[in-house]
């Protein structure tokens, strides 16, 4: 046998496997717990039907959480494994006539998805030191929708004991939630001696410096139309005091996404940030989530990836309005966002072309996606030929 496809469908306590070979003929299929048992159980199966485990490909969809410890264990023996986006799957599926549905049919489906499509797929294996990154990048990712959670939520409970300290001053440098923290209502203010506040509005802190005075807080406060709740204060406190932990898990995690990235990626990193806008915390991301650039074929397919691709409705006379198909992987698809915001701020090259095709015409948000595939398009240049950025190049 020349090649052996294996599709996977995990559950939280099984997972259902069926191997087919490259004439589509089934092999095996079986149903394995999720455990070293199980996972040996099909190292076994796939040996009894390919001894050289190098021509064995395998193909599973991720599944939030259940998949990873099986497609870690695979990819540490070396497998060439592969997780697909689910709505590939779902789609390819609806090919069929047939409604029904098994873990062992599902299986099947992702192993012949495989061989349909083994050409294009058959780069897209991923090692540990990219999963790590993509998982501390992902991490990264969730405590910053953490953090500015809970600064909206900071915010909305300080409109009730303290509505005035928005309007005057910065509520999220370091100095204010430190004060904040110790003085979470306009009653606390008032309550407190002017020599008291002041001091606390000098503690050394690392960020931004306060620009507020003593007096500003004291006036605001006795003017306040501040709600009188105890409650409240207990509140604002514990919430800053998780913000606090959470820019602290913040920052570690940034620097052990940006010292692995610098370990495994280093010249990638480095051309990357050869163009001015895009540092350590918007390239490693970026690098994580898109993988080796050998994977793609042309900066098009990058961009389809990460799902900002345009989705067109046309039919017959009617054409509809083209918008992003948000259909790739959104973890690759924010890092880009943000790369690009940065670039058309801090850039004067990216900056001249996002102005330019707001002058053609489209809205700020078109604009900016129209650069996100020129940015797309250099870099896809520049990591292929392992250049670094330079302007005239560029054009």
């Amino acid at each position: 046998m020349d090649l052996l496809l294996v599709g996977i469908d995990v559950s939280k306590a099984f997972f259902s496997a069926v191997g087919i070979d490259s004439e589509g003929k089934g092999s095996f299929s079986g149903s394995y717990p999720m455990d070293s048992s199980g996972f040996e159980g099909l190292i076994k199966a796939m040996t009894s039907h390919c001894e050289d485990l190098s021509k064995v490909v395998i193909g599973m969809e991720s599944t939030g959480c259940y998949h990873i410890n099986l497609y870690s264990f695979l990819i540490s023996r070396q497998l060439h494994t592969i997780v697909i986006n689910p709505l590939l799957i779902a789609n390819y599926a609806k090919l069929s006539l047939r409604k029904t549905k098994t873990d062992k049919k599902d299986a099947g489906t992702i192993a012949k998805f495989l061989l349909d499509h083994r050409q294009e797929i058959s780069q897209l294996s991923v090692n540990q030191d990219l999963q790590d990154l993509r998982d501390l990048s992902r991490e990264r990712e969730s405590l910053c929708h953490l953090i500015s959670a809970i600064k909206v939520e900071i915010k909305r409970v300080l409109r009730t004991t303290f509505p005035e300290l928005e309007s005057i001053g910065n509520l999220y440098t370091r100095s204010m939630i430190r004060f904040v923290q110790e003085y979470p209502s306009a009653r606390l203010v008032r309550a407190a001696k002017p020599k008291a506040i002041a001091k606390t509005l000098k503690q050394p802190s690392v960020g931004n410096k306060l620009t507020l005075t003593a007096e500003d807080i004291i006036k605001a406060a006795r003017n306040s139309v501040a709600t009188v709740s105890p409650a409240k204060e207990i509140i604002v406190r514990g919430k800053i005091a998780t913000l606090l932990h959470l820019q602290e898990r913040l920052a570690e995690v940034t620097k052990l996404l940006t010292d692995l990235c610098q370990r495994t990626k280093l010249e990638d990193l480095g051309i990357l940030r050869s163009i001015k806008g895009v540092g350590p915390n918007t390239a490693a991301p970026f690098l994580a989530e898109m993988g080796e650039v050998n994977n793609y074929s042309s900066h098009k397919k990058i961009i389809a990836y990460a799902g900002i691709d345009p989705s067109v409705h046309e039919s017959g006379k009617f054409v509809g309005m083209s918008k992003l198909s948000k259909r790739g992987n959104r973890h690759l698809r924010r890092a880009i966002y943000l790369m690009t915001a940065s670039v058309v701020s801090q850039n004067a090259f990216f900056k001249a072309y996002f102005l330019k095709r707001k002058r053609d015409g489209l809205a700020p948000q078109k604009a900016l996606f129209a650069t996100a595939h020129k940015l797309i398009r250099i870099i896809f240049a520049m990591l292929s030929q392992r250049t670094y950025f330079k302007v005239e190049e560029a054009q």
